[in-house]
């Protein structure tokens, strides 16, 4: 009788899930689409945590009544129309072809690589079942969020913990703490820093690194955004070598009448000019792939921000993306958290 407890020979071995995780995309930008996109993002209680009783309501009849429209147009800006698909699917996927090569290389067929969104399609409980399907009995789940929020990497988190509710045979699994302070992510970041000064006519007077807002209240209430923020930032600043008045840190995209994190990165553009500052440089490194956020938001509002009060040469730098040093960066992390499992 075959030992069950004998090794499996490499084809039969149990096989390993890598999951990606980012936001969220709409599948098109005509109002249902975006609706549907909308209405799942905004009702998550991680991301607005007022009583749904009071909130759902507003939501449902006003907000989205008008809301899609605008979010339509502005996504219609970026979309990437070869592909029909926003510019965030287009290099979620090519993050994780990469991201798989490597791995590929590394651990061969037993580490299964794939991606999925928090708000969209593909969605996380999909892909779970998918790895399931294809013989996956760990999975390690990667949400792209440098720093950590309840709004960001917390409730990806909690998606996937609820996708392993409908299994019969859950998995073993693994979640991946931010990354906010890696020396692969910061060298990666200083890197792209660089290259840009150097491809630069005018040097960039300041640098502003632009991080997504948050309501001020949950950083008050003990959420650690904004500390991992500040450390990304001041890591970069030492990284690069420079002074304090090189390097200034900016909050953007706050939504609704409460307080959010502060100095909001629109201000702080046309307060640079304002002083003086005729030519800035502008990064993002809380989002893993360029988005509605960075491609319309940074290259529009505050571009124009910067611009309509006195200032010249505006440089956004772009994320870091499918950049070699990021998926460095990336799969160092992966493989560090795979300890044990391969």
């Amino acid at each position: 009788m075959p030992d069950p407890h004998a090794p499996k020979p490499a084809d039969e071995a149990e096989k390993i899930g890598v999951l990606l995780a980012n936001l969220g995309t709409p599948d098109a930008t005509d109002y249902w689409s975006m609706r549907r996109y909308l209405s799942e993002f905004l009702s998550d209680q991680r991301v607005v945590d007022y009583s749904p009783w009071l909130w759902q309501p507003l939501l449902q009849t006003i907000i989205l009544a008008r809301r899609p429209f605008k979010s339509g147009a502005a996504y219609r800006t970026i979309w990437n129309n070869e592909a029909n698909e926003s510019p965030l699917l287009t290099i979620t996927k090519a993050q994780t072809t990469a991201i798989a090569a490597r791995l590929a290389d590394i651990y061969g067929p037993q580490v299964e690589v794939d991606f999925c969104m928090r708000y969209g399609n593909p969605s996380i409980a999909s892909k779970v079942q998918a790895m399931l399907d294809n013989g996956c009995r760990k999975i390690l789940f990667f949400p792209l969020y440098p720093q950590y929020a309840g709004a960001t990497t917390a409730t990806a988190n909690d998606q996937f913990f609820r996708a392993l509710q409908a299994p019969k045979w859950q998995p073993a699994t693994r979640t991946v703490a931010p990354y906010f302070d890696d020396p692969g992510f910061i060298d990666a970041l200083a890197t792209s820093v660089k290259r840009t000064y150097a491809a630069a006519k005018t040097k960039p007077e300041t640098l502003v690194v632009s991080y997504h807002g948050l309501p001020q209240r949950h950083v008050s209430n003990g959420d650690p955004y904004f500390d991992h923020c500040q450390k990304t930032t001041l890591f970069l600043q030492k990284r690069l070598g420079w002074a304090d008045d090189q390097i200034t840190m900016a909050f953007q995209s706050n939504f609704g009448a409460e307080k959010w994190l502060q100095p909001y990165t629109v201000d702080v553009v046309a307060q640079l000019a304002q002083s003086g500052k005729r030519n800035i440089a502008v990064i993002a490194p809380g989002f893993a792939a360029d988005c509605i956020e960075t491609l319309e938001e940074i290259e529009g509002e505050i571009r124009e921000s910067f611009e309509t009060s006195g200032g010249k040469e505006f440089s956004y730098i772009p994320c870091l993306n499918d950049d070699l040093n990021h998926i460095d960066a990336l799969v160092q992390i992966i493989d560090k958290n795979l300890a044990g499992w391969v």
